[in-house]
């Protein structure tokens, strides 16, 4: 599966990312009320994650009443971002015994093996920027 986002300026000084289907999310600097990208990255890593453990959970007839996640990191340097640390808030469903080490089980394989994001973060995914020999004017 191939993925595709277009990421431009505004007019309005913010910035847009789009993805083919014609969704979009606004982002911008720490200044505004938007995501920056440094909260979109935590999103998407903890989007992986849920997106990937709520079926998978579900498909063992453990359907979890609640399922969140708070993410947390800090940078250590203008451009680096130290360990990121996220922490589930799960409320299991009543009179089911088996939940709780059934997800425990499930979002462990889930960020080791399933979830995209944490596979690309772990392992360091090349990014190659190519710039085009001739710009518009």
């Amino acid at each position: 599966m191939g993925y595709h986002v277009e990421v431009e300026r505004t007019d309005d000084g913010g910035y847009v990312a789009r993805n083919g289907r014609g969704a979009e999310i606004r982002f911008g600097t720490a200044d505004g009320t938007d995501f920056t990208p440094v909260e979109l990255l935590l999103a998407a890593l903890g989007g992986c994650n849920i997106v990937t453990v709520e079926p998978l959970t579900a498909q063992r007839h453990h359907r979890l009443a609640r399922l969140a996640a708070v993410l947390e990191s800090e940078k250590v340097k203008p451009n680096k971002l130290g360990p990121i640390t996220m922490t589930y808030d799960v409320t299991l469903p009543p009179d089911d015994a088996e939940a709780e080490p059934v997800f425990r089980a499930v979002a462990e394989r889930v960020h080791e093996k399933y979830c995209t994001v944490s596979t690309a973060l772990r392992e360091q995914t090349t990014v190659d920027v190519e710039i085009p020999e001739t710009l518009t004017s």
